[in-house]
């Protein structure tokens, strides 16, 4: 992913806030066992199919052991592939968003990310297939993928809209997770409120919230 906003790489930001033990692996490149696992896993997921242990240590020919010491456990794994996935999807944004700017930009941009995310059936398969573990891991701390999305968001705040957004009526900490807190109601809203999900409530409630008009 190459899109910069400011000179930053947007997709570098969530990585920075909530690394783990994979994704140093993954980044260092001083693993390749657990590479060839992730992006087997990471293939195996885009196609629409079920990441599963077992299957993963038969396809590269080692035990359960083997890929549970190079990635550790399932949730790990999911992790680091949703959060693979949403980088280039943050990027997309960035890119289709670049000609705004201010608290429209931030509007825009997550709009963007979301409506990408609600229209993707490969990740709209995984949510009907294991919904409880797909809240979980997409929208509590207990995984590193909101805590990364929410530093991102942070990071949109600081960046379009300062240290102390609308005269610092609000701080960007608390502003980033209303915003999160936002995007995953809408993306999610079948598993949390058995409503559709919509991207179009989700750009209603952004521009509300940041006070665009």
């Amino acid at each position: 992913m190459d899109s910069t906003t400011h000179g930053t790489d947007i997709g570098a930001v969530g990585l920075r806030a909530a690394p783990t033990r994979l994704s140093a692996r993954l980044a260092d490149g001083a693993h390749p066992d657990a590479r060839r696992a992730y992006d087997l896993a990471r293939e195996t997921f885009v196609a629409g199919g079920r990441i599963d242990m077992g299957g993963l240590a038969s396809s590269l020919g080692v035990d359960r052991t083997s890929v549970f010491r190079w990635v550790g456990n399932r949730d790990d794994l999911l992790a680091e592939v949703l959060w693979s996935l949403a980088v280039p999807t943050l990027g997309q944004a960035d890119r289709a968003t670049a000609h705004l700017g201010g608290a429209e930009r931030v509007a825009a941009l997550l709009t963007h990310f979301a409506t990408d995310l609600i229209a993707a059936d490969y990740f709209r398969d995984f949510l009907r297939r294991e919904p409880a573990r797909a809240l979980r891991l997409l929208t509590t701390k207990a995984s590193p993928i909101q805590r990364r999305y929410t530093a991102t968001a942070e990071w949109l705040v600081r960046t379009h809209l300062g240290d102390a957004p609308f005269d610092g009526a609000i701080d960007p900490p608390t502003l980033a997770y209303l915003l999160v807190r936002v995007s995953e109601s809408f993306t999610y809203a079948d598993l949390i409120a058995g409503e559709d999900p919509s991207g179009e409530a989700a750009r209603t409630a952004f521009r509300h919230l940041l006070r665009v008009a």
